[in-house]
């Protein structure tokens, strides 16, 4: 089930980042008192009232920017908005109603989504009455938040909440794999689709982003059932749009939050590049089980080594994900393309794979005997208890004396104990550390 998508939009310099980061709970967006400081979109999670959801900062939109940057920042929002259900569009109750924000709403109005209006910058109870002006937008009641100092928030989500559309449950056996294909425009992914189904269902080109949309394509190979879940290039056309390697990511999110397995397309022929980095990135953080595949691997020049180096700048590219493994094909030629879905299917058990406790244990006690975890001012970390509290990704919990003690490179050595006695080859392995209770 894919989460819904807030966008904040609105022109620059109005405290976008400041709310993304408020919301989601973290800095993820760059904050400075500088117009155009947020180039791309920047993306995250949270949850209001029980409800999960997507969010998206966008740059700052200047209708009339000339520039090549402001032109890429506009085209990013524009997407934002295509993409989004609900839309937060903000202002600042400082500069009052601008030109630049009517030229905004004009280009709101004109999406046809929900917009709730945040007026940004009420510091204090007098500036209340600054938000009246915003009635003129035509977007219903303005309201009044503080990024600075935190107020109105709630308000705000509640009012975006209130507008996210209901979620459709997907009706899918729970035997059924289902594959998200993501990768940058031109990477072949509606190509291997085409090839895994062996006829004509998506329409492939070679100019980047002719996929319209996401699209769901039911098979069955040798007993096991699949989904293939083909992320969309981009929809519009228009030159901006066509010279520009900007991924869709939105799509893609909302792909990989429904997927059981990624997979990570490369371009062979052109190699990496650090807009792969981020699109695997998402994958990952997401906990979803992972496969690279380089494809256009028939039209690379190789000999005996080849093949070996390019699996090396992919692990020394992706340190994040060497649980990943790499598989090399040509969709066109079909060259090696019999080696995924095994792949696949093998991801996919270690994604759901479960361990039981007692040896869970054994192995921890193991490595800590082997390697105890170094002490910090005179105390030293006890693990008490491991227990494997979920799958898909799996988690493991390590009850412990302090969890404050636990460093991240001693929470490394035990994943790295723990894949070499149970593999989780394909699949993320995420470990918290909790303080042992009583009751545990």
């Amino acid at each position: 089930m894919s989460k819904p998508i807030i966008a904040i939009v609105g022109r620059p310099n109005v405290g976008k980042s400041t709310i993304f980061n408020r919301i989601i709970g973290d800095r993820l967006a760059i904050v400075e008192d500088k117009p155009g400081v947020t180039r791309d979109r920047l993306y995250g999670s949270g949850e209001w009232n029980g409800r999960a959801f997507s969010i998206v900062d966008t740059g700052g939109i200047e209708i009339d920017g000339e520039d090549e940057i402001m032109k890429s920042v506009r085209m990013q929002a524009e997407l934002a908005v295509e993409e989004a259900d609900v839309i937060i569009f903000m202002v600042d109750a400082k500069s009052g109603l601008t030109h630049a924000d009517d030229e905004v709403a004009q280009m709101l109005l004109r999406s046809r989504k929900p917009i709730v209006v945040a007026v940004n910058k009420v510091d204090n109870l007098n500036r209340r009455d600054d938000i009246y002006e915003f009635y003129n937008l035509g977007f219903g009641d303005p309201i009044a938040i503080s990024g600075a100092h935190g107020m109105g928030i709630g308000d705000l989500l509640d009012a975006a909440i209130e507008k996210l559309p209901e979620i459709e449950e997907e009706h899918y056996d729970d035997d059924v794999i289902r594959v998200a294909l993501i990768g940058r425009p031109n990477v072949g992914k509606s190509s291997l689709v085409n090839a895994l189904l062996g006829e004509e269902r998506v329409i492939v080109s070679n100019v980047a982003g002719t996929t319209r949309d996401a699209i769901d394509t039911p098979f069955e190979r040798d007993g096991q059932k699949y989904v293939l879940i083909d992320t969309a290039g981009m929809r519009k056309r228009g030159k901006v749009y066509e010279s520009t390697e900007k991924y869709s990511v939105m799509r893609a999110l909302k792909a990989i939050e429904r997927a059981d397995v990624v997979l990570v397309l490369i371009n062979g022929e052109e190699g990496i590049i650090e807009q792969d980095k981020h699109i695997a990135g998402y994958a990952h953080e997401a906990g979803k089980a992972s496969i690279f595949v380089v494809n256009k691997w028939d039209v690379v020049e190789k000999d005996d080594k080849t093949m070996h180096q390019f699996e090396t700048k992919i692990r020394d590219h992706f340190l994040f994900m060497t649980y990943a493994p790499i598989v090399f094909l040509s969709a066109k030629t079909k060259q090696r393309l019999h080696k995924l879905l095994p792949v696949v299917c093998h991801v996919s058990e270690q994604h759901a794979l479960r361990i039981q406790t007692h040896l869970l244990n054994d192995v921890v006690s193991d490595a800590v005997a082997i390697n105890p975890p170094p002490s910090d001012k005179g105390r030293r970390l006890r693990i008490n208890y491991v227990t494997q509290v979920a799958v898909k990704p799996p988690t493991i919990v390590l009850f412990a004396n302090d969890p404050d003690l636990m460093h991240f490179s001693y929470e490394r050595y035990l994943e790295n104990k723990i894949r070499a006695a149970f593999q989780f080859e394909g699949t993320p392995v995420r470990i918290f550390t909790r303080k042992k209770s009583d009751e545990d």
